[in-house]
């Protein structure tokens, strides 16, 4: 019987071409293969960075903050030159002669009527000789409001070296009795000295029983009741006021209104706030109690449906007016006014 022969080596060894090699030969084997190979090592081998880097030097800051240093230091450089220009100016603004008030030929005063200029340089002199950006303006239009006729003013810088003056002057509505002298008196109660010539170029009766230590608080007011008694008596275009020589307004209870007449002047007591219809009964009367009575010198009106003639008089006017002629024309005796003065002779009208 023949012996079988067998092999003893492994499986493996029986492969005769290894695993690498042959995909090599695959490769080797491919023409298409092959050229893609050829043409990626001509096409990469030009176009390679290095492998080698280059140092970047770099500087302290970052770009940015850089960038953000360049911009301040170029605000501050503009910031300065704005400043130097500014430091300039003010120096010569403020020590140049240019800017000088020389003396009041520099100073124009515009609106005065009834105050002298003399009177406004004297308030503002102290800035003649002075830098005009120095001039303070607040403490001159108080300096000039002061000044009674003055009711507002305002100043102006005219560079380089001239100032004006606006004056807005006050509206006299009176005159008024106060210490002896006649002055001047507004709707507000500013008493004002009398200027040259204010007696030809005023027409107003005259406020008495006023005062100027009395407040202005005080006169403010008792204007208020002379404005209203004007405005009444002149509302029917009859000007009424114009008659009027004297006016007391102390008393709102007791106006008092002194008016010129040919014959003989008349106080006649009013009341506020009602001026305009007792009035009206004076004047259609008036007259009629001349003829009634040798003397009038005073009628109150004050009391509706009554009228007290004379009742101001004294002892001996009082017994001169015989009431004969009240009782003849129907009259009737009526008390008095006032309690602290008796009329003379009474006498009843009915007030139109």
């Amino acid at each position: 019987m023949a012996r079988k022969t067998t092999s003893t080596l492994p499986e493996e060894d029986f492969d005769p071409v290894p695993e690498s090699r042959a995909s090599s030969r695959s490769y080797e084997e491919s023409p298409l293969d092959a050229r893609i190979l050829a043409l990626d090592e001509e096409d990469e081998s030009p176009f390679l960075r290095g492998q080698k880097r280059v140092p970047v030097r770099r500087g302290a800051l970052p770009r940015k903050t850089a960038d953000r240093v360049k911009l301040l230091l170029s605000l501050l450089l503009v910031v300065g030159a704005i400043g130097l220009i500014a430091v300039t100016l003010y120096r010569y603004g403020t020590q140049s002669w240019r800017f000088r008030i020389d003396s009041s030929d520099n100073i124009e005063v515009r609106g005065n009527h009834n105050v002298s200029r003399a009177q406004v340089l004297d308030a503002i002199g102290g800035d003649i000789q002075r830098n005009i950006f120095f001039v303070s303006v607040a403490d001159q239009k108080k300096q000039l409001e002061a000044i009674p006729w003055i009711e507002s003013a305002s100043l102006m810088r005219l560079l380089p070296n001239r100032l004006r003056i606006d004056i807005r002057e006050r509206t006299p509505v009176a005159f008024v009795e106060v210490n002896g002298r006649i002055a001047l008196i507004d709707a507000h109660g500013v008493i004002m000295d009398m200027p040259p010539r204010a007696q030809s170029t005023f027409s107003f009766p005259v406020m008495v029983g006023m005062s100027d230590s009395e407040p202005l608080s005080t006169r403010a007011a008792r204007m208020k009741i002379y404005a209203e008694l004007m405005k009444q008596l002149d509302s029917t275009g009859a000007n009424y006021s114009h008659d009027l020589s004297e006016v007391e307004v102390s008393n709102p209870d007791d106006v008092k209104a002194t008016v010129a007449d040919p014959k003989g002047a008349v106080l006649v007591h009013l009341r506020s706030p009602n001026f305009l219809g007792p009035f009206q009964v004076y004047i259609a009367h008036v007259q009629e109690w001349r003829t009634q009575f040798p003397r009038l010198d005073s009628v109150d009106l004050r009391f509706d449906g009554q009228v007290i003639v004379n009742p101001d008089s004294s002892a001996q006017n009082a017994k001169a007016a015989t009431p004969a002629h009240a009782s003849a024309n129907g009259a009737v005796a009526a008390g008095p006014a006032t309690p602290r003065k008796k009329p003379a002779t009474t006498k009843k009208a009915k007030k139109h």
